[in-house]
């Protein structure tokens, strides 16, 4: 299973798929997310699900990035079954972001007509420019910058338009940007008892890492010590945040297996 480019995305399509993921990363590592989020991705295409990763660059307006990564993930996903590279029965399609990959699914559920089995939100980031652009904050006496739509206008229209009923909200513990608790009230208010909550071990960087194939050289050293163990801490806090989404996808997988960490809700 390879990536392949297709109509300006990244897709990585498995023999037998029994779903189809539109993944949308953070703002300054969405450009090429077959590269940053490669591991985890992945992953996700070897459990069986059809990966349509939609690059795009940050701007101010994040309804026109909504608009413009829908448009490619609809093109891609009406090429791959024109050319009857799918199979033709139906395949759930599941939303998935990263920081403010996640405001993108938010806005495309709240202002477009999409199918969706559900979505996921990983570090769900909604703050406004003053916090999210560099050097932004010394230009606000001379020019007004934000985000359109701002923060708040963001919050009121998922509030009252959010069409997607079945939502997994992921935090990281030393996670000192994430929104989650702000997002999750409000999905509860729309759709009760439909939105999970998890809080794993990890920080925002987490979906990020990759598997590091440290060499330990002739004589263990200190440094090969302190190697093993940051690499053992990224590599169970990676695989614990892929295990759980596959389990959301799919809760019949998760029936009768245990998984090696312990991973608690809040």
């Amino acid at each position: 299973m390879e990536w392949q480019e297709i109509s300006g995305g990244w897709v990585l399509i498995p023999r037998q798929p029994i779903g189809i993921l539109h993944f949308l990363g953070g703002a300054f590592v969405a450009s090429a997310p077959q590269i940053s989020y490669r591991w985890l991705l992945e992953q996700l295409g070897k459990a069986g699900y059809v990966v349509i990763a939609t690059p795009f660059i940050n701007t101010l307006d994040h309804l026109a990035i909504a608009r413009y990564v829908l448009n490619r993930f609809e093109s891609i996903l009406d090429r791959l079954q024109g050319n009857a590279v799918l199979p033709s029965r139906y395949l759930p399609i599941y939303g998935i972001g990263h920081s403010m990959g996640c405001k993108l699914h938010l806005l495309i559920g709240s202002l477009f007509s999409v199918e969706r089995a559900g979505n996921i939100f990983i570090s769900f980031n909604n703050y406004p420019a003053n916090r999210s652009i560099p050097f932004v904050e010394q230009l606000k006496d001379t020019i007004s910058v934000e985000f359109s739509p701002t923060p708040e206008e963001t919050q009121e229209l998922v509030a009252e338009s959010y069409q997607i009923r079945r939502n997994l909200l992921i935090r990281f513990k030393n996670d000192e940007i994430d929104q989650t608790l702000i997002l999750n009230p409000i999905l509860e208010r729309r759709f009760p008892q439909m939105v999970s909550c998890l809080k794993l071990p990890g920080n925002h960087l987490t979906p990020l890492g990759q598997e590091l194939n440290w060499q330990i050289g002739e004589i263990f050293t200190p440094v090969d010590a302190i190697a093993q163990w940051v690499q053992q801490g990224f590599s169970r806090d990676l695989k614990g945040l892929k295990q759980e989404i596959l389990w959301w996808l799919n809760p019949l997988v998760r029936k009768g297996k245990k998984f090696e960490n312990n991973y608690s809700e809040g």
